[in-house]
């Protein structure tokens, strides 16, 4: 069979030829929505480059950044005016000199930002009509105990070092492959036979535990992104020297031994991870096991047992298993929590709670407290996470693999999860909880507690959970609902954050004037009706008008925002938005929506003829036949006319007519030929105008006399011939600003300091609730947008703080680096905390903890100050490396998560001594 140059044989032997570009984005949507309903393990995707990708979306008609699997938008553009793109290009994402074979993605790159995954179908089909390459296969798996499937972008890589000759190579496996699929890669690759060959866990070049041929993955075994592992030949049935030594150099004997599964469990529970133990021992198959002094070694302790920290304990790092920092900046604020590492040093095997559905049968409980210990007994010795972020991946697959994540997050599943794996409430009593009904506040709150108290008791509910008051007001009926609800941290946004600035281009809908741009400024999280609000203040929108708001993309109005609802997040920084003013009658009115092309030229067929200029909006009053579309077209256009000419209008058989001509005389007058060409003709139109029909699909030209079937919308396209262009000045519809340009200077002011009280205000502060967060009115019996007022009621012994530096929404990713100024003593919150009770204790703090982040969203670092309460000095923990600080240089624009303790009280202004309000064991 002959396959064209332009076509591509598929795997059914099915020749694809080359589509127009609306059925290539319709078959790939299509495909996309078929792969999305049928997610499996082992589906294959492939990696595309984002750059690619884009164009490839333009060329298609289709907003940028809106990937296969997101729903498109209704009104998407039905062709685009970008070039078709060349061959598929995916060399910016791999490794220059990267085996064609195999070419390997860089470490660095990020889904979204630069590339993008489609299924194997979709791949199929690009590849067809654009070829390209290199080929990145990728499959999918099932991750964590929930079974999320996504796609292992980044598979294993670990080296492989031969004890033979010490020479190394790399192995590249999925981590959901089994410890057997690794012994039969690693032997063929060097040629020994199965039962000869034994592999060690080598992580830091050290000898931690043999790997065991079994089904267990390589991810349960714990096995890190870029490890060594070590292979070991029998030779004449012994094993090498090299066996017989430990980490430390010692020697041991020397025996015919098998792989050792180990039997030791930790407080009377399952063993984790690796099976660690603290010396070697042996099972019943006489196997040895060694330990290690400066591995992986979590998974070595009693951890529920009694334990004393060492001298100078709490000053040990963690090691960066690949893009962990943000694991280990939260960990290390933790460990250093006063009454937390004082807990989980003492005995707490009665309080695992292993019944627990919402628990994780106290294993996060079990791996955080081995964690902790060797964190707290190691000196300064850095510690390797391995076990916890192996527990970590298991309940929480959200943070497997190696990407960064949020150290936040982070923090709020662990101390969500450790409560209840330590929840003392066994079976938690359903209880129906009662409206204020104008109680006291006192009485409410001491009942909601209560109530709290019965299903939740807990080391963390005893010293992080705290309890604000929330107040709901219906706009409406004026119902008063008030509510006490607990709180383990306060995410407080920043001022600086709050609001947004948006330029939006203003248009007359009637002709009487020239379009303007005005820069607002708006609530980030606010609506489509705040814009407008502040659009018609800054235009001075009269009273029988409303503004019309709408997206232009490749020249089109490409969506309506005609929901004062719709939350301003949808609409991006580089998005052009526009704004027509129309009569309030427009209800009444056809709407009349004019797109401009390039008019007729020998040298382009109809079909090659490019949109151009912003499209207008106007409207039409009871509208006849052309001649009335053709009059509204010249009423809007008006206010283009170039110096020299002038527009009147006349009343002739008793509707509007225009005449072009100038009636002044002097330089750029027209001739009256041209006079005489200008003025509409009786039984022409005085414009090239085609109406659009079937969602733009077709076009018919309309004449002075068509009789045209209106509707609430009519599109039309204007032909710019040479005659326009003589006319009208063009330029006022070109080049239409961004809602945002975030580039207009080259360097950035630095931004006015703000306080954490500031912050705390705006967290506090009455707003209404968003439109997709109604809440129910008992009284009026409908969802309402309620305003809502938080107060502090009830404050914990260990108070934490979340600066909301990130925004994230489908649109826009932000990082704010606004420097915070926060105390490090003498927090009084007592303004602030709306309870009366004396009881309450102290309401001054001081900071203990920080974790920080440096740069942008692509490419930061987590790091922690954290305070040895003991020696009252402050460190820098950077993963492995633990420094010395000043008290003065822990105040930075990346704090991101602030650690207070309470203290007891402030005589002669003073900060008193901590207190130990967490339970004592």
């Amino acid at each position: 069979m002959t396959i064209p140059d332009s076509g591509y044989m598929m795997e059914n032997g099915s020749i694809e030829l080359p589509c127009t570009p609306e059925e290539e984005k319709r078959i790939v949507l299509e495909l996309s929505r078929r792969a999305e309903s049928n997610l499996r393990e082992g589906n294959v995707y492939y990696v595309v480059s984002a750059r690619w990708y884009k164009g490839w979306q333009k060329y298609t008609g289709q907003p940028v950044g809106v990937f296969t699997f997101d729903e498109p938008p209704t009104e998407a553009p039905t062709s685009s005016a970008a070039d078709r793109p060349g061959p598929i290009d995916n060399s910016d994402l791999v490794f220059n000199g990267s085996d064609g074979a195999d070419p390997q993605l860089l470490r660095t790159v990020e889904e979204g930002r630069h590339y993008v995954l489609v299924p194997k179908d979709v791949w199929e089909r690009l590849y067809a009509w654009y070829k390209g390459g290199p080929v990145l296969a990728r499959k999918m798996i099932s991750a964590g105990d929930s079974k999320q499937f996504h796609v292992e972008v980044f598979p294993l890589c670990l080296t492989l070092v031969d004890a033979r000759d010490n020479s190394q190579s790399v192995v590249r496996l999925s981590k959901k492959a089994s410890l057997h699929e690794l012994y039969k890669t690693v032997c063929r690759l060097k040629g020994v036979e199965s039962e000869k060959a034994r592999i060690w866990d080598y992580f830091n070049k050290q000898k931690q535990t043999v790997l065991v041929v079994s089904n267990q993955t390589l991810e349960e075994s714990s096995l890190q992104m870029d490890q060594h592992i070590l292979l070991e030949v029998q030779i004449d049935g012994f094993w090498p020297s090299g066996f017989g030594m430990d980490s430390t150099g010692n020697d041991l004997a020397l025996v015919p031994v098998e792989p050792l599964r180990s039997s030791v469990t930790i407080a009377g529970g399952p063993t984790l991870s690796n099976g660690y133990s603290s010396s070697y021992s042996s099972n019943i198959y006489g196997v040895i096991n060694l330990s290690s002094t400066n591995g992986d070694m979590e998974d070595g302790y009693e951890s529920s047992r009694p334990m004393t920290r060492v001298d100078r304990g709490g000053l040990a790092g963690l090691q960066n298993l690949g893009n962990t920092c943000f694991m280990n900046s939260a960990i290390q604020c933790l460990v250093h929590t006063p009454p937390i590492f004082e807990y989980f040093l003492e005995d707490y095997s009665s309080e695992i709670n292993r019944q627990n559905p919402l628990g994780m049968h106290g294993e996060l409980a079990l791996a955080f407290g081995e964690l902790l210990r060797k964190l707290w007994s190691s000196g300064r010795t850095p510690v390797a996470p391995r076990a916890f972020k192996t527990k970590l991946a298991r309940f929480a697959p959200q943070f497997s693999g190696y990407n960064q994540h949020d150290s936040q997050e982070l923090l709020a599943f662990l101390l969500d999860g450790l409560h209840e794996d330590l929840n003392r409430v066994k079976q938690k009593p359903y209880i129906e909880t009662k409206d204020s009904d104008g109680r006291p506040d006192e009485e409410v709150a001491d009942e909601y507690w209560r109530y709290h108290k019965a299903r939740n008791d807990s080391i963390i509910v005893d010293v992080c959970q705290g309890q604000y008051k929330s107040t709901l007001v219906c706009p409406v009926c004026n119902k008063i609902s008030i509510t006490f609800d607990p709180f383990m941290y306060l995410s407080l946004p920043l001022p600086s954050t709050a609001t947004r600035t948006m330029t939006v281009t203003v248009f007359y809908g009637d002709g009487i004037g020239l379009p303007i741009p005005y820069t607002v400024t708006v609530l980030k999280h606010g609506c489509c009706k705040d814009l407008i609000q502040a659009l018609g203040a800054a235009c001075c929108l009269r009273t029988d008008e409303y503004l019309l708001l709408a997206e232009v993309y490749e020249h089109r109005i490409y969506r309506y925002l005609e929901n004062p609802s719709e939350v301003l997040g949808t609409i991006k920084d580089d998005e052009h938005i526009v704004a027509f003013r129309l009569p309030k009658n427009g209800a009444e009115l056809t709407r009349l929506e004019i797109a401009h092309r390039i008019g007729e030229n020998d040298n382009l067929r109809a079909s090659e003829r490019k949109l151009f200029l912003t499209p207008l909006i106007t409207f039409l009053e009871d509208p006849q036949s052309g001649a009335d579309i053709d009059l509204a077209v010249h009423r809007i256009l008006s206010p283009l006319r170039k110096k020299g000419y002038s527009s009147s209008i006349s009343i002739r058989n008793g509707r509007e007519s225009t005449n072009g001509c100038s009636s002044q005389l002097g330089p750029g007058t027209q001739s009256a030929e041209n006079c005489e060409s200008e003025e509409m003709s009786i039984n022409s139109l005085s414009f090239h105008l085609c109406i659009m029909e079937d969602s733009g699909l077709s076009r018919r030209r309309i004449s002075k006399e068509t009789v045209i079937k209106f509707g609430r919308v009519v599109k039309v396209m204007l032909d710019w011939t040479e005659r326009e262009f003589d006319l009208y000045d063009a330029s006022y519809l070109k080049d239409l600003p961004e809602v945002h340009k975030t580039g207009l200077t080259v360097k950035k002011t630095k931004q006015e300091a703000i306080s954490l009280f500031s912050c705390l205000d705006a967290f506090l502060k009455e707003e209404p609730l968003g439109p997709d967060d109604m809440w129910y009115c008992p009284r009026c019996k409908e969802h309402r947008q309620a305003s809502k007022k938080l107060d502090l009621w009830r404050l914990p012994d260990i108070l934490v703080f979340h600066l909301k530096r990130f925004s994230y929404s489908r649109w826009l990713k932000n990082k704010l680096d606004t420097f915070v100024n926060f105390p490090t003593c003498n927090l009084d919150l007592s303004n602030y905390v709306k309870s009366n009770e004396a009881s309450e204790g102290s309401h001054v703090y001081e900071l203990y903890a920080i974790s920080n982040h440096y740069g942008g969203l692509g490419g930061g670092h987590y790091s922690a100050y954290c305070k040895l309460i003991d020696d009252n000095r402050w460190y820098h923990f950077d993963d492995a490396h633990v420094s010395p600080v000043s008290e003065d240089e822990i105040k930075t624009s990346a704090a991101y998560v602030l650690f207070y303790r309470r203290v007891r009280g402030k005589p002669n202004g003073a900060v008193g001594e901590p207190s130990h309000g967490y339970r004592a064991f």
